[in-house]
């Protein structure tokens, strides 16, 4: 049967709408004009910047920095960002990236990364890699030393290990201390914690004793490793409580732009806290957590990495890049992929937290979220930011745009 072009047109519009109402919501829409408005607002604050510029998440305003000192000092760009995300694998104070990283659910230290050459076209990635300090450099290896792009688990070790990366510890006490305040708080049924079942003790030594062990694991190591300083183990404790109840998501992308135009990016994170051993997240996989595509960009990704997954986010936003969008656009774009999956619903969003970064050839870069901030426990709207140091100069930190506004 035949169906004329104003009947075909007629179907179409009906099938979009039937699609719509599906997916609208009062707080969907509600969600898409709020998102609106931040797009609209966010477009006034363009960032552009001659080369060296190098991009980052908000905790690599020293990785930009160092990126664009070895790019000035003739380095290439991949090796630019390694040397800059190196400082934060290697600082035990991150507990969402290398040495010092949130452990898996077993208390092991597992670590993601990838990298993307531009010049050569080329990427490398590891994903569940333990007791290595810097992923990034044996992603690099990947790439530069073997027929493939992403070797996990056991096999990322022993490639490790053969290419003389040592073989090291990497849960560092604080890190402990939040894994065995999770332990602890985790059921009221299972078996970690004072023993429910306390005999009459025969002495008053005995009755001492059995007061001392009341005290879980996790006290009696902070006051530990605080020295008795009261003050600083109740911060520890209070910061330990926070992430066993709301595991980060923590991880640091860097990319970097030259001045003969050439691209790199690298993505490195100990991933979810908490996680299954074994799970991997975005930052491994190139095309979600890292992209690059010396024609046109390079964008990288933070925060949930299932939904990055799932859209496949980097890549949507180099893609989106390539038809002609600026960075901003094309990470709100590609937030919105996230946000529909949802149906833009802001009850169903306000626990997702997902960022993107890019730059483009022209020199132009930005940051955004998907909300335009956190509550701290005291209250406080911590702000989405992001790290940059364009024109050369030193890192510094930018806001971020984003789609939706959390309201106290």
């Amino acid at each position: 049967m035949k169906v004329n072009k104003s009947r075909r047109k007629f179907l179409g519009r009906a099938a979009a709408g039937v699609t719509a109402a599906a997916i609208v919501t009062p707080r969907s829409l509600e969600a898409l004009a709020l998102g609106a408005q931040a797009a609209r607002g966010a477009s006034a604050q363009a960032h552009t910047s001659k080369p060296p510029l190098a991009v980052s998440s908000s905790n690599g305003v020293a990785a930009v920095t160092k990126a664009v000192e070895v790019m000035h000092a003739g380095g290439d760009t991949l090796d630019a960002v390694i040397a800059g995300v190196n400082i934060v694998e290697l600082d035990p104070k991150d507990n969402s990236v290398g040495y010092g990283g949130l452990p898996n659910e077993q208390g092991v230290v597992e670590l993601d990364a990838s990298v993307m050459h531009g010049p050569t076209r080329r990427a490398g990635a590891v994903a569940a890699l333990r007791g290595c300090k810097t992923p990034s450099k044996v992603a690099k290896a990947v790439m530069e030393h073997t027929d493939h792009i992403l070797i996990v688990a056991e096999g990322a070790r022993e490639f490790a290990t053969a290419l003389g990366f040592e073989d090291e510890n990497l849960l560092t006490e604080e890190s402990r201390i939040a894994w065995l305040r999770w332990k602890e708080t985790l059921s009221k049924e299972d078996k970690w914690g004072p023993s429910p079942y306390v005999p009459a003790p025969a002495s008053p030594a005995g009755q001492r004793r059995i007061a001392l062990e009341r005290e879980r694991p996790s006290f009696l190591l902070a006051d530990r490793y605080t020295g008795g300083n009261f003050e600083r183990r109740d911060e520890l404790l209070a910061w330990a409580d926070e992430v066993a109840h709301k595991p980060p998501t923590g991880t640091i992308n860097c990319i970097a732009l030259d001045a003969s135009l050439d691209i790199s990016g690298v993505t490195t994170t100990s991933g979810l806290a908490w996680k299954i051993p074994g799970r991997v997240g975005d930052s491994p996989l190139i095309g979600c957590g890292l992209y690059v595509d010396n024609e046109v960009g390079a964008a990288g990704s933070t925060g949930r990495g299932e939904e990055v997954i799932y859209s496949n986010g980097a890549h949507m936003v180099v893609e989106y890049m390539k038809r002609g969008s600026s960075p901003e656009q094309a990470c709100l774009d590609a937030l919105k992929l996230v946000a529909a999956r949802y149906g833009n619903d802001l009850d169903k969003l306000k626990d997702v937290d997902v960022n993107f970064y890019a730059l483009n050839k022209r020199g132009e870069f930005a940051g955004a979220a998907i909300w335009n901030g956190s509550f701290a426990r005291n209250g406080e709207l911590r702000r989405r930011q992001f790290a940059a140091a364009p024109d050369g100069g030193k890192g510094r930190l930018f806001e971020s745009a984003y789609l939706f506004e959390r309201k106290a």
